[in-house]
């Protein structure tokens, strides 16, 4: 196991939303066992139950984080059920959440020094609920880490974790096509094709919800006011927007929807 040292860094990336209290709990329960922890939120307007929003969520942001920050994502629409409280450190950082897939993007861009089963109840708040294991497992666990509790003190090591159902692109000679897997809070539409797959399709028009662009613009700008754009994205994935609009309710378009690329 790596001697990553962690920081006194938390962040939060979670689809608890903010007028319940449930992200303040998780806060709570943080400061109590560590008050020096430094708690970041990424984000609690994740989708409900979107495991993939919040994979993508986590992806946008972690990367940017200093070396030894704890990133606990919690969109666990299996809690109480058979899926595993895991711990995975990476080169970089260590993860808490839910073995459900909502890590494996932001794992594709680091090397996983090992994955933990959350099993020591010691690191536990009390008696678990079983509907809130953000509470009474991740936020313990990641305050105890912030300390310095060592990884492997948390559980078992396993081999492997649950992989994400993610949506594959497929191509042909003629064209490429994939969805959308995430809109933003502008209403941009955030598309599973990468930058990579772009190469070949400079100049190709691009089709979705039955509407044409005539090409892969660099920014919003490069179109009239609006006007539908698509360009390459951030987080280096195709997406489609409107100079100063929102392309979602333009297009009445959906996460799960197709995009098209015509080579």
């Amino acid at each position: 196991m790596g001697p990553l040292k962690l920081s006194r860094i938390i962040t939060l990336t979670t689809d608890f939303g903010t007028k319940d209290g449930y992200a303040g709990a998780v806060k709570g329960v943080i400061s109590s066992i560590n008050p020096e922890a430094q708690i970041v939120d990424i984000s609690h307007q994740v989708p409900a139950r979107n495991i993939l929003s919040g994979a993508f969520c986590l992806l946008n942001a972690a990367p940017f984080y200093p070396q030894g920050t704890i990133h606990v994502a919690v969109v666990d629409p299996g809690v109480g059920g058979s899926r595993r409280p895991i711990l995975v450190q990476t080169k970089r950082y260590c993860l808490v959440g839910p073995d459900n897939g909502i890590f494996d993007l932001v794992l594709e861009k680091d090397k996983v020094s090992c994955f933990i089963h959350l099993t020591n109840l010691d690191h536990f708040l009390g008696r678990v609920s079983a509907t809130f294991h953000g509470r009474d497992i991740f936020a313990p666990v990641a305050a105890y880490l912030s300390l310095g509790v060592k990884p492997d003190e948390f559980g078992v090591q396993i081999k492997k974790i649950n992989k994400l159902s993610f949506p594959l692109v497929t191509k042909s000679a003629k064209k490429i096509v994939g969805e959308i897997i995430h809109i933003d809070n502008f209403g941009n539409l955030v598309s599973n094709v990468t930058w990579f797959e772009l190469k070949q399709a400079k100049e190709s028009k691009i089709k979705i919800k039955n509407r044409v662009i005539p090409k892969i613009s660099t920014t919003f700008s490069d179109v009239k006011s609006g006007e539908i754009v698509a360009y390459l994205g951030s987080s280096n994935l195709l997406e489609v927007g409107v100079n100063l609009g929102n392309a979602a309710r333009t297009l009445r378009a959906e996460v799960g929807d197709k995009i098209e690329i015509q080579l």
